[in-house]
């Protein structure tokens, strides 16, 4: 595998026509699939421990339960970037475990046909450790605000990095400024990094996560070397790159 290619690919296109004021309120129009999610994550993470079983003794990792849990994150992206992690669209998300290809955010994590069986002993905490404290100060805890103990009128806030950013976006639309792209794109590369780490941990890959931040809306597309035939000094014409956003099925 390309070293800028990853069995994670997470994707998000920003609707230009996204509406100044809606963002104020989707966290109420996102209830019912919060309510839904909650109980799809307990499923999710039954099955996960049903999954560290199946590595550890066969090496393999379920394909009914690969499926269903790349679907919860898919479901969880879409509800994400219609929310704040990302405000890209004020498209409702489906409610559907599938792959949408008509939506504008997308997330495909490639099956494993094997799995290392002594990873999947230490891969979820130990290794991804240093991704977990990276993630920890991009996601943070969502935007939130406290009362100091120590003096009842001090109230103070704060939020990960890509909620700040995030909130810093929905202000600009509000004034009729429009989502900055820069924001867009950074958030976007972040979101990318925690995709990759949740996949990771969650036991769905091997492929140890890049510290690399791949910002923007399309993932990356890795660089083609030249040819051998190509004349001296002449690069090769890159081929266009397609990753694979489909239903998960290989």
């Amino acid at each position: 595998m390309n070293s800028h290619e990853s069995p994670v690919v997470l994707e998000g296109q920003l609707d230009p026509r996204t509406s100044r004021a809606l963002w104020l309120v989707k966290w109420l129009l996102l209830i019912p699939h919060y309510i839904i999610l909650l109980f799809l994550w307990i499923a999710f993470t039954v099955l996960s421990v049903v999954a560290w079983f199946a590595i550890l003794f066969t090496g393999r990792y379920p394909r009914a339960i690969f499926d269903f849990n790349l679907g919860v994150l898919r479901w969880t992206w879409r509800v994400d970037f219609y929310g704040y992690a990302a405000l890209g669209t004020d498209a409702y998300p489906p409610f559907t475990l599938e792959d949408v290809a008509d939506y504008p955010a997308r997330l495909h994590i490639a099956y494993p046909e094997r799995l290392s069986r002594g990873l999947v002993l230490v891969k979820s905490w130990l290794l991804a450790i240093p991704h977990l404290l990276v993630l920890g100060f991009f996601v943070g805890g969502g935007l939130y605000v406290t009362q100091a103990s120590n003096d009842p009128d001090t109230w103070t806030w704060g939020s990960g990095i890509v909620g700040l950013l995030v909130l810093f976006a929905g202000v600009a639309m509000l004034f009729g400024r429009g989502y900055p792209r820069g924001i867009f794109d950074l958030v976007l590369g972040m979101d990318r990094w925690a995709a990759r780490v949740a996949a990771y941990v969650f036991l769905m890959t091997d492929s140890y996560p890049p510290f690399r931040l791949d910002q923007g809306g399309s993932e990356p597309v890795a660089p083609v070397s030249p040819e051998p035939s190509a004349p001296a000094g002449a690069e090769a014409t890159p081929p266009v790159t397609e990753y694979p956003v489909g239903t998960g099925q290989q």
